[in-house]
């Protein structure tokens, strides 16, 4: 009698929240989630983590070096609502409060292997100079309440905002049995991992 074929695909995903550059700031650290949809979850590692806080390197470049690990196992059925990692950086303000610094989002590449991104970030603004000054003044500065919001499309559009900084990130990303539930994404390598043939520092 044949053995049953897998019911469930795995995505495996490590690597490190390597850097970031805020030219105007210092003190930062850096806190990451991740976003996927209803018939994905997570089976092993961390869905979410916050970094220690870093000061800007000596050198000419001024990087905030976090190197903060990554690890975490997904599983799914099909690959809709593929994981997004939503980034939100903080540090102080004038008045030594913490304040959001920015926020970004990527997708977890599609292919597998080592891929390096450089993720753009950005802060919501306040939509009067009147808010401006009250928030600075006040130390209350504008964030959302939930930042997995970054990875959601509903109400984006209402929302300015102001892009401020960069962070890089490395993924090493390993995926499992998808071909065998008839996924054809790409060229099988030696070990039976599979993935599609998507450029390495796409964002999405």
């Amino acid at each position: 009698m044949a053995a049953a074929g897998p019911s469930v695909f795995l995505l495996m995903v490590n690597g490190q929240v390597e850097s970031a550059q805020f030219p105007e700031y210092n003190d930062l650290y850096c806190k990451y989630c991740f976003v996927y949809g209803q018939d994905w979850a997570p089976t092993a590692g961390l869905e979410e983590g916050i970094s220690q806080i870093t000061s800007k390197s000596q050198d000419v470049q001024g990087a905030l070096v976090w190197n903060f690990p990554i690890d975490v196992t997904f599983k799914s059925t099909n690959p809709y609502g593929w994981p997004q990692m939503v980034l939100s950086v903080y540090g102080p303000d004038v008045f030594g409060n913490d304040v959001v610094r920015g926020y970004g989002m990527v997708h977890v590449p599609f292919s597998p292997g080592r891929h390096k991104s450089t993720i753009p970030m950005f802060v919501p603004e306040s939509t009067s100079k009147l808010q401006k000054f009250t928030s600075w003044f006040m130390g209350r500065r504008p964030e959302y309440t939930d930042p997995k919001v970054v990875a959601q499309g509903e109400g984006r559009e209402v929302t300015r905002v102001r892009s401020q900084g960069f962070v890089t990130l490395l993924f090493n990303v390993v995926t499992k049995d998808m071909r065998k539930l008839g996924y054809d994404m790409g060229p099988v390598d030696s070990q039976g991992v599979s993935g599609p043939t998507l450029p390495q520092n796409v964002l999405w």
